[in-house]
């Protein structure tokens, strides 16, 4: 049973003090991993600090230690899976997505290290200017802290890491206190592909407490968090002047209209809502449905959910792993029985055995129940019938969130109305809310959050645009 270290200066560093890693499908120990402390946050600051002012990069290496960063994680798909199916309990063949879409966020974040580029500024059109040159380039912000979740904890990762690396900056990584084995076998990865010792820093423990050590290390210059609202909020007041990107969650909301295929959206709706136990911050969880086909939708989806297997993550038939602890399931079951108690119904599921969540459809539930209308992050959705278009999206955005909509219409008015309506960070026409490919700028709006993440997009977030005059 492996004792892993902290990871600073390009040295793995084992401390006195250690937490347990769990299996979350039998509850066993599989690992130790240290825990950091105020000596080891200032280390790995000061080794980021010091490999970003000594130690530079020109843009093709960073394009290079990315490219071979990826190629690595392919060779290593299976092993880094099964860690991610112990870890966080994801079926094997999700895990092994997330393996490979993590590649694909690698191979993006380096394409985009060889495209950083400013512009020329028109300043000869200014009056007395015609002796001026001007252009803008992107310059490194310095030091990004990249805090990572528990429910995608290697593909999240890559999308700070990545573009921090590929922009030129140093990175301090804080992942999830419950998923740090993924955490450490990238960075071993890293180290593989020809880092520079300081260029990545793991540092792992209680969320709280490093937190709090982190946002008060002046130091970092840029702060890329994926949690809950709450924390987000702390961390950007305690940030300041410095920059943030926050992706903060959910209860996304789908309209299907009476002219879309339903059969195909309703097996669609339920995947989407049950993917990683529904752990998920664009999981399906609300959907609005016309009147006119509510019935025929919930048949549909009610009989494809029964069709799920639960079971061991490892297991390539498994559809539905545990949640990431017996307490998160705890909090959906009271969740779900509150709103029993207030005349919703149980279609499909609602049963509970430790950490294990049946997936579980709900009807007759009202826009007030903490099942709607907070972020349930739990295999739970509501489906909920409208009558008219302008209802379902007044619906939809009667929410303290808005990070993605999905709507299914094959009415190229509806599809616009809604585009243009819908207060979501991103609206997906005939696709789910759930729909994400990692070169699309993701982020939401609201409560949601602020920034964007794809490489693309957080590479501009993670540079400041300096301006250059020359006078002839």
């Amino acid at each position: 049973m492996k004792n892993n270290g902290l990871f600073i200066n390009g040295e793995w560093n084992i401390t006195d003090e250690k937490i347990s890693v769990i299996n979350k499908a039998t509850g066993d120990t599989i690992a130790f991993i240290s825990v950091a402390d105020e000596a080891a946050v200032k280390a790995a600051v000061d080794a980021a600090e010091r490999a970003f002012k000594t130690v530079k990069m020109e843009p093709y290496q960073r394009y290079t230690i990315l490219m071979k960063a990826s190629h690595i994680l392919m060779e290593k798909q299976v092993e880094m899976a099964e860690i991610l199916a112990k870890e966080v309990g994801k079926p094997i063949k999700e895990a092994m997505a997330e393996v490979a879409r993590a590649q694909q966020t690698l191979i993006l974040s380096a394409e985009e290290a060889k495209r950083i580029t400013g512009e020329m500024v028109p300043l000869e059109g200014a009056p007395g200017c015609g002796d001026r040159w001007a252009f803008t380039m992107r310059m490194p912000v310095g030091i990004v802290c990249a805090i990572t979740p528990f429910n995608f904890p290697l593909n999240l990762a890559c999308h700070k890491i990545g573009p921090a690396l590929a922009a030129g900056n140093t990175v301090v990584y804080k992942p999830a206190t419950v998923t740090p084995l993924s955490a450490v076998l990238l960075c071993e990865i890293f180290a593989e592909a020809g880092l520079p010792d300081g260029y990545l820093n793991l540092v792992t423990g209680s969320g709280s407490k490093l937190g709090k050590l982190l946002t008060e290390e002046q130091r970092i210059n840029f702060y890329s968090f994926t949690g809950s609202p709450a924390v987000g909020k702390t961390l950007l007041k305690n940030a300041g002047f410095r920059r943030v990107a926050l992706e903060l969650g959910s209860n996304s909301a789908n309209i299907v209209h009476y002219d879309a295929d339903i059969n195909v959206t309703a097996e669609l709706c339920a995947k989407h809502a049950f993917a990683n136990a529904g752990q998920v911050c664009i999981s399906c969880q609300r959907v609005y449905v016309h009147h006119s086909v509510y019935e025929a939708f919930c048949d549909k989806a009610a009989s494809f959910t029964k069709k799920l297997v639960m079971g061991n993550p490892l297991d390539t038939a498994t559809d539905i792993g545990p949640m990431i602890s017996e307490q998160e399931a705890v909090r959906a079951e009271q969740w779900l029985n509150e709103a029993v108690a207030r005349g919703a119904k149980i279609l499909v599921g609602g049963s509970r055995n430790g950490a294990w969540f049946e997936p579980t459809i709900l009807t007759d539930v009202e826009p007030d129940m903490n099942i709607v209308c907070m972020e349930a992050f739990a295999p739970i959705f509501s489906i909920i019938p409208y009558d008219t278009i302008e209802e379902a999206i007044d619906y939809v955005n009667d929410s303290v969130y808005g990070l993605q909509a999905g709507v299914f219409t094959n009415t190229l008015e509806i599809a616009r109305l809604c585009a243009m309506k819908l207060e979501t960070g991103g609206v997906i026409i005939n696709d789910g809310a759930t729909f994400r490919t990692d070169n699309m700028p993701y982020g939401g709006i609201k409560e949601s959050g602020i920034g964007r993440e794809g490489p693309q997009y957080a590479v501009k977030e993670m540079t400041e645009e300096k301006l250059i005059v020359f006078k002839f």
